[in-house]
């Protein structure tokens, strides 16, 4: 299986793919354009949430252990002149206070209760994943969606069973298999019962399973791209049930 990444490939990720997304969005001549995927927000409003979540983990992060989130006062509304910098200088700050920190240093998350760990090493591979797929975002409302590199969507899977779906409480469904299969080469099997889902390295029988690139499979799961963008063999209605269970909002 796929390792995740070192803790300071992490932050490099972060940064990669947070510049990603600065990097469409300056591209757009319009901040008023509709991103299809969240068709609620506008680039500026994807700007302007990528910085706030930038700036709540560096309070989580900084604060340490806390059976609380933190308080952060909102930046206020960004002029289209300083939006970019201002994405750019919380990201910085993110990731300064996850480097100080180190990985294995406890703070609040949102997934307490599952098997991914309450800390700072599991913030930094949760914001390459909210970087990544938000960079997809701005690309597909900018028209130039591109693949998430390989190292980040492999890793992403992994990182969306353990989060999504630790936090998605009881499969509200009768007891499956769904075989996930990255064209990388990897792949995962759910086992999903009534208590949840995790992944089982074992091979077993499956009632449906997945195919594509590891880019293609994380975005699907993410809802961003539709069923039929993978290859899927077994019952629909049973992977329809996978992508709808948790809930991404």
């Amino acid at each position: 299986m796929t390792q995740t990444p070192a803790f300071e490939e992490l932050l490099s990720l972060i940064q990669d793919r947070s510049a990603a997304l600065r990097g469409s969005v300056m591209g757009s001549p319009d901040l008023d354009v509709r991103v299809p995927s969240c068709p609620d927000w506008s680039l500026r409003d994807l700007v302007e949430h990528l910085t706030e979540v930038h700036r709540f983990w560096t309070a989580a992060v900084v604060a340490g252990p806390s059976e609380k989130p933190p308080t952060v006062a909102p930046a206020g509304d960004a002029s289209p002149d300083n939006l970019l910098d201002r994405s750019a200088a919380a990201t910085q700050e993110l990731i300064a206070a996850l480097r100080a920190a180190g990985p294995a240093k406890g703070c609040w998350t949102w997934w307490v209760g599952t098997d991914v760990p309450t800390t700072s090493g599991a913030v930094a591979r949760h914001q390459v994943q909210e970087a990544a797929v938000h960079a997809f975002d701005a690309e597909l409302a900018t028209g130039t969606p591109q693949p998430v590199p390989a190292v980040v969507a492999l890793d992403g899977i992994a990182e969306f069973i353990g989060v999504s779906h630790g936090t998605a409480g009881p499969w509200p469904h009768e007891p499956t298999r769904v075989g996930l299969h990255a064209s990388e080469g990897e792949s995962w099997l759910l086992d999903l019962a009534a208590p949840g889902s995790h992944a089982d390295h074992d091979p077993h029988e499956t009632t449906a399973d997945l195919h594509g690139t590891a880019s293609d499979l994380l975005l699907t799961l993410h809802g961003r791209l539709p069923l039929d963008s993978l290859r899927s063999e077994g019952d629909r209605t049973t992977l329809e049930n996978l992508l709808r269970w948790p809930d991404l909002d």
